[in-house]
């Protein structure tokens, strides 16, 4: 039977939203599901964590070095706690998890399967390449299984549960060569892009900075999250972590709003798993088109304040 280990993201007390996605997996492969959260004090996040349907225990390692987590510090306190019988390790697959994942693998000696997508036994998974146009599928060999989720592949378990909440013992060095300096991060009230429902992204076509109030207002009036394409991103339109697509965020919003936004292959990797895609673009043959459910062809400048007008 699989004993299965979810190491939660969190931040500023509060339980990363993919964490619910990631325990879709573990139910998925089957067996106990242990969810580990590592802080300076863990208690309100743990109980968070407790509450996921599936949770068998949410244990709480406090650490004066895990007030800020980085993968270098986290992994061999994840490793001290998989040597105590865990057959798998679970991480989101967000930044946190990619930059800890591969840590805990070499530590433990065994590969790492990046992105599960779908689960078809307890070694076996599905994950994409070439931008998510081929699947493979992955068949792990003997010892502890080390993966990242594709958190746009799932949908978030009901947060019904009532777990224990447990304090770990875990022994570790840690390392002294990496040292938590700083975070500098964009602010904004808006829905963050990697959980929000709703998602309005600009490209090229907006032509400028000043241009991207428009997509800002629209999103507002709907209360979306908003994106952008690299296109938009590279010209210095928008911060780059606002960019969607293969080498930005992965997102699976209920709703995704394309605006004068081309289509290419690296962005459509991003937003392939939106339930309503909806493009807005002058060029009627842009590749957008062949995915969106909805396409309006024109001036986004001209149908975006007529949409909102009508909102």
């Amino acid at each position: 039977m699989s004993k299965i280990l979810i190491v939660a993201d969190h931040a500023n007390g509060k339980l990363n939203s993919g964490v619910a996605k990631v325990m879709a997996v573990a139910q998925a492969i089957g067996g106990d599901v242990d969810i580990v959260v590592f802080s300076d004090d863990s208690k309100a996040v743990a109980e968070q964590a407790a509450k996921i349907n599936g949770t068998a225990k949410a244990l709480t390692v406090d650490n004066a070095a895990n007030a800020n987590l980085m993968g270098a510090v986290l992994a061999p306190q994840v490793v001290a706690l998989v040597k105590g019988g865990y057959t798998h390790v679970l991480f989101c697959g967000n930044a946190l998890g990619k930059d800890t994942a591969p840590r805990v693998a070499a530590l433990l000696g065994v590969p790492q399967v990046s992105d599960i997508m779908a689960v078809h036994s307890a070694t076996s998974f599905d994950r994409p390449t070439y931008a998510g146009n081929a699947i493979t599928t992955v068949e792990c060999p003997e010892g502890t299984i080390v993966a990242t989720v594709r958190l746009a592949s799932f949908d978030a378990v009901a947060e019904d549960g009532s777990a224990s909440v447990e304090a770990a013992s875990v022994s570790a060095t840690l390392p002294s060569h990496t040292r938590y300096q700083g975070l500098q991060a964009q602010k904004s009230d808006r829905p963050d892009l990697q959980s929000a429902g709703k998602v309005v992204s600009g490209g090229r076509a907006l032509g400028s900075s000043d241009n991207f109030k428009i997509i800002f207002d629209f999103a507002d009036k709907i209360g979306a999250g908003v994106g952008a394409s690299r296109a938009a991103v590279d010209s210095g339109y928008v911060p780059n972590d606002m960019q969607v697509g293969q080498t930005g965020k992965i997102i699976a919003p209920d709703l995704y709003i394309a605006c004068g936004i081309s289509g290419a292959i690296q962005h459509l990797a991003g937003i392939k798993d939106a339930k309503v895609i909806v493009a807005i673009n002058k060029d009627a043959d842009a590749p957008i088109f062949e995915v969106a459910d909805i396409g309006l062809v024109g001036d986004l400048f001209t149908l975006l304040p007529e949409l909102q007008s009508k909102l």
